[in-house]
This record gives C-alpha cells, sequence and structure tokens, in this order.
C-alpha cells in the first residue's frame, strides 16, 4: 500500500473510480470516510478509459433523471471545489436509416415526454450535421445540449475535495475479505486490519466479488469490455462533429480533433474482470460500420484501447444498503453512463450515509428504482 492505513474509519469505499471518489468528496465533510484502490492508479479500469459525453437519453429512461439532474453540477460547480465547469458543447444526433424512422419517432417522444430537448430531424437537416454522410442515414433525434465531460479533470477534482475534507486514500490496497463484527466490519485491505462501520461496494466491475468476499450475496454485476479507437481520416471533418449514436445501439462516433474522431462499435462482450486490452476485430466491426455510414476514408489507426463497463442485469445503478445487511453498501452497475450521473449518485447516497439532502434538482429524485432490494 502507498500509505499507512488508519486502524479505523466510519466508512471504508472499496473502489476510486468516479463512483467511489465523487461519494467520497460528498461524504467525507460529515464522517471520517477512506477509500481503498487496488491499483496503483485511481480509475485506471473504467473511468480513464472513458469517452465520456454529457447525454440525457444515453443509458435510456431509466437513466435519464440522473443525468438531467446532474448537468447543474456538472456545468456550474462551486467554486471551492473547481474554477470552471467541466463540460464543453458537442450537440448529439441519434441516427437510423428511412425503415428506423419509427423506431427514432418513438425514441424522441419517449424523451420529449421526460422533458429533454430532442428536435426529430431527417433528410437534409441531417445531412447538413454530418458531412459525407451516406443517403439511406436519413433520419436523427437532435439533441443540442450535449456536451463532452472533461472526465479526468472532474475525477481529480473529486479525490482532491475528499482529501481536503479529510478522506484517505491509499492505493495498492486489495480489499481481501471482510467480516460482519457487532460494531460493525473488520476488513483485510492489502497487509492491514481496519475496522469501519460501514463497507460501501464501488468496485466496479470488482463488486460482485467484493460482496462475496463480504459474505454477501452477489447482485448480478456483469462487466463488459468496451473498444474505442481514434481514427485518422483522409478527409477534413470538423473537431465539432455532432456525437453520432446508431438508434440500434451498433456505433457511436464523434468529432476529436479536426479529421480525426473517436469511434467504437458499441461492443458489450461479457468478461471476467482484469486489465481489458482491444480485439483487432472489434477494432475491424468499428471501421467497417462507420464505412456503411459515412462516406470518410481512413488515413490511419492512431489509438485504441478499451475498458471496462459494468452492468446490472435491468441496466440501472445500484445504489443503497444491501436489503439483508444494511452496514454494506451497493454502489455499482453504472455501466457507461457513471461519469455522467456521478453528482446526483454521490448526493443521493451521501444523504442515506449521514450528509445532508442534496438540493435542487438531486434532491427532486426518488432513489427507490436504484435501490439493491430491486433484486431481493
Amino acid at each position: 500500500m502507498t500509505a499507512a492505513a488508519p486502524s479505523a474509519t466510519d466508512v471504508l469505499i472499496v473502489g476510486a473510480g468516479i463512483a467511489g471518489a465523487s461519494l467520497a468528496a460528498a461524504l467525507a465533510p460529515w464522517r471520517r470516510v477512506m477509500l481503498v484502490e487496488a491499483e496503483d492508479t485511481p480509475g485506471y479500469h473504467a473511468t480513464g478509459r472513458s469517452a465520456a459525453f454529457w447525454h440525457e437519453s444515453y443509458g435510456g429512461a431509466g437513466v435519464q433523471p440522473l443525468t438531467s439532474a446532474s448537468f447543474e453540477a456538472l456545468d456550474q460547480p462551486h467554486a471551492d471545489f473547481a474554477e470552471r465547469g467541466f463540460l464543453t458543447p458537442r450537440s448529439a444526433l441519434t441516427l437510423g436509416r428511412a425503415a428506423d424512422a419509427a423506431a427514432v419517432d418513438a425514441f424522441a417522444a419517449e424523451f420529449r415526454f421526460k422533458g429533454v430537448a430532442v428536435e426529430r430531424i431527417s433528410g437534409d437537416a441531417v445531412a447538413a450535421l454530418v458531412p459525407g454522410l451516406r443517403p439511406q442515414w436519413c433520419e436523427a433525434a437532435y439533441e443540442s445540449a450535449c456536451r463532452d465531460i472533461d472526465v479526468a479533470r472532474l475525477h481529480a477534482a473529486y479525490l482532491r475535495a475528499a482529501k481536503r475534507a479529510g478522506a484517505q486514500l491509499v492505493t495498492r490496497a486489495s480489499m481481501r475479505r471482510a467480516r460482519r463484527v457487532a460494531a460493525g466490519w473488520v476488513i483485510e485491505v492489502g497487509g492491514a486490519t481496519i475496522h469501519a462501520d460501514l463497507l460501501v461496494n464501488a468496485a466496479g466491475a470488482w463488486a460482485d466479488r467484493v460482496a462475496a468476499a463480504s459474505g454477501i450475496a452477489p447482485v448480478g454485476i456483469q462487466p463488459c469490455r468496451r473498444t474505442m479507437v481514434q481514427l485518422r481520416l483522409g478527409v477534413p471533418t470538423p473537431a465539432a462533429l455532432p456525437l453520432v449514436i446508431d438508434i440500434g445501439g451498433d456505433f457511436y462516433f464523434k468529432g476529436e480533433s479536426e479529421g480525426r474522431i473517436w469511434l467504437t462499435p458499441h461492443d458489450e462482450t461479457p468478461v471476467d474482470p482484469h486489465d481489458v486490452v482491444p480485439e483487432d476485430i472489434d477494432v475491424a466491426t468499428a471501421i467497417d460500420r462507420l464505412q456503411s455510414v459515412v462516406d470518410w476514408p481512413v488515413a490511419a489507426v492512431e489509438r485504441k484501447w478499451a475498458g471496462l463497463r459494468s452492468f446490472a442485469p435491468d441496466r440501472l445503478p445500484v445504489f443503497g444498503s444491501d436489503p439483508h445487511e444494511a452496514r454494506f453498501i451497493w454502489c455499482a452497475g453504472q455501466g457507461g453512463f457513471g461519469i455522467q450521473t456521478a453528482p446526483a449518485i454521490a448526493g443521493l447516497l451521501a444523504a442515506q450515509l449521514g450528509a445532508p439532502e442534496p438540493r435542487g434538482a438531486i434532491g427532486r429524485i426518488d432513489p427507490s428504482p436504484f435501490a439493491v432490494s430491486r433484486f431481493a
């Protein structure tokens, strides 16, 4: 371990990615908090490999309230948290072929009903937003409010805020076992033994393994590999190209800089939790799908990487006390939307653990759809 761990704390959080770091920042002013991270660097497997954006419809209608409520905290954070916001304009297209018109209609109607600003466009209006778009891709839902998220700066701000409030971060510290005792938990972390009142499972892809090591029934958190590719193109596509997402879920891409894009085949290959790497077949699939959508020659594959996205069986995040052990707290299953929902999830969960109730839009969210008891 990189630092000596205290022998006791109020709340021990396993995992220092965006889920654990945001919760620590929200909770540390009110409780003694310790973050333990198995890797050398927090956020190594998912947070640090994200192509994150704030996109209200991404993740589905069940996730949307968390995303929408998180906007203000990401766009206009308190001055003592960050000197400026974490969002930059992007816009987004949910794109389909002529045969997908009904599906795009339904998508736009569902999110408009929920208060999301979605414009239904087709034909030339779609083509004007994506130069080189093949004519069969002529139906879309347009969201002008989509933003890119500066993930590294946001994650660092959460870690810094947690530390400033007294939380301790210990890296290279795997949680080996936890045992329930009368006063809370006795937890083996690296070579240390730590007593904690509450044990929070924010271990991402390892969430079910942390539960099992604590004598808690897993809920079915499934890690999946997601592939990303940076392409240099043979045409001068704009850096401000919208985020373009297939209505069928087969790809998304967005501008990275002039003549470069980030592209994914939107793969969700179930894997055991480990340090994933991109597979050549997934890179080839991504490029093949792109070339069916746009008339852009590919000059080079400049980068390729993979990260872990972890989902609960119903694809909604899981946060709150375990129904069979109230002192074991879940904060897992954020899929590919954990960064855009981090302020809301952290605020709601911190309030359950001793922090004040969040104000504004976050405070108006009903957390019950995300409770672990739905799997009991």
